[in-house]
């Protein structure tokens, strides 16, 4: 380790990622003039294919339905955001925060969790789909940009802040970062705070584009607390206040209510717990990152409403049947004929076939297919079945 390298950790508190005792990369490097291994980590990440295709990839709604809505990539640079003034006010790593939050949806399926669930049960008879794994599998294997290594070759706390959860069977699989799992221990407290982050954006930026998109009114939001309370004060402050900026008001005081609540519970629960350092932090019982148990309670009350008169309204629900169809269609296709693949993806099925037989080509085209942009699968459906 460096003294240029030791500069890094300057100013954060003992209980944070420190990269003077990072558990380093799966293939060692020589460490980066200018930069900590965890900038390094996160210039990887932005500089990927697939954080490029986020941009196309749905968040809650199909992509070309409007250019306003939220997308993958918009998302996680909201969640990164809102992650990293919590780092910051806790003393812990920012350009690792910012890492995880930008990769951590790197894995997901075009047209969002309606084209995870499609995956998973087309992968059913071979270990099945989860983004969480995939987003891990792209950072490890299936990136092609560097002479030395497959993947990004990320260090440890960032491939941990990306595994957010695992069964045992995969865990026993994925080796040392797999094994908090079967050990029951926790992650670092910079991944514990981009799960809470990326709860945090989707929760409050899903009412904005569900007010957008008209599948949800102002006074129907007014059931949950959390957006009562808010708009409340907004409306009687400013009473002729335009009904875009209203909504926007009081999205941004949701999102700084939730967040001044998790920066203070959690100190509280840093002040009770006293960890040393990150082993300490990683053998506690439960996350130190949390909400109060009030504000938690209005997180759920607001997640709860948005399930039901967001993500199942019967608009976002015909899309969803779309989607599903679309990549059914498209990975069984590929799986009964991987000619049907570009070349490069088809040779890879073929390898992994003649390794690992029928679950190896099933995963070569999952990945194919989980790769894909909305518009992409589109273009690839009207392709094969024209």
């Amino acid at each position: 380790m460096s003294h240029r390298q030791g500069l890094h950790d300057d100013g954060l508190a003992p209980y944070a990622a420190l990269e003077a005792t990072s558990r380093g990369r799966r293939h060692p490097e020589p460490a980066a003039g200018y930069r900590g291994e965890f900038q390094r980590d996160r210039d990887r990440i932005v500089h990927s294919n697939a954080f490029r295709r986020l941009v196309y990839k749905t968040q809650v709604f199909v992509n070309h339905e409007g250019d306003l809505f939220r997308t993958r990539l918009t998302h996680s640079l909201e969640v990164a955001q809102i992650a990293r003034t919590v780092a910051r006010a806790l003393g812990l790593s920012e350009p690792l925060t910012e890492a995880i939050c930008l990769a951590h949806d790197l894995g997901h399926t075009p047209f969002g969790h309606a084209g995870q669930d499609a995956l998973n049960e087309c992968m059913r008879d071979f270990g099945g789909f989860e983004h969480n794994l995939q987003s891990l599998r792209v950072v490890d294997e299936l990136e092609e940009r560097y002479a030395e290594f497959p993947g990004l070759n990320l260090t440890f706390e960032s491939r941990e802040g990306i595994l957010k959860h695992c069964s045992a069977a995969n865990a026993r699989r994925l080796g040392d970062v797999g094994r908090r799992f079967l050990e029951r221990r926790q992650p670092g407290l910079e991944a514990q705070l981009a799960n809470v982050a990326d709860a945090i954006a989707y929760n409050n930026h899903d009412v904005d584009d569900g007010i957008r998109a008209g599948l949800v009114s102002v006074d129907t939001l007014a059931q949950v607390t959390l957006f009562r309370r808010h708009h409340d004060a907004v409306h009687s402050a400013y009473p002729d206040i335009p009904s875009r900026k209203l909504v926007h008001e009081t999205i941004r005081r949701m999102i700084n209510d939730v967040v001044t609540d998790l920066i203070e519970e959690t100190r509280r629960r840093l002040a009770a717990a006293g960890p040393d350092d990150i082993d300490a932090v990683r053998a506690q019982v439960g996350p130190l990152v949390a909400f109060s148990d009030g504000k938690h309670e209005e997180h759920l009350e607001l997640k709860r409403f948005l399930r039901r008169h967001v993500y199942e309204h019967e608009r976002v629900q015909g899309m969803r049947e779309g989607a599903v169809r679309t990549l059914k269609d498209l990975y069984g296709a590929f799986f009964d004929d991987v000619a049907l693949m570009p070349a490069e993806h088809r040779d890879i099925a073929l390898r992994l076939e003649s390794e690992q037989g029928p679950a190896g080509r099933a995963r070569a085209v999952a990945d194919y297919v989980a790769g894909m942009t909305d518009r992409y699968a589109f273009q690839e459906h009207q392709r094969v079945f024209r």
